[in-house]
């Protein structure tokens, strides 16, 4: 999940979730920094998917938007093959 080699940071969070962060690490029995390392990789990885899909879907539309000429030249020549 990550490699051995960490840097520090400064992290500024209100004390709510500061508390329930460390209630949920204590139920899941990890510190709060291992809870906070996989709360963060968890979003990366749920960014990255949505940041994929949406690049998908760009790339999409474009391939169906040429498609779609080289369907409208298609059913030119199909209705009159020698034009």
């Amino acid at each position: 999940m990550h490699s051995d080699f960490m840097r520090a940071i400064s992290l500024h969070i209100p004390d709510d979730l500061l508390s329930r962060t460390g209630e949920c690490a204590d139920a899941l029995g990890v510190t709060r920094a291992e809870y906070i390392r996989r709360a963060i990789a968890d979003l990366n990885s749920r960014n990255e998917a949505e940041l994929r899909a949406t690049r998908l879907a760009q790339a999409s539309s474009r391939v169906r938007a040429e498609s779609m000429a080289v369907l409208k030249e298609f059913s030119t020549v199909d209705a009159d093959p020698d034009a």
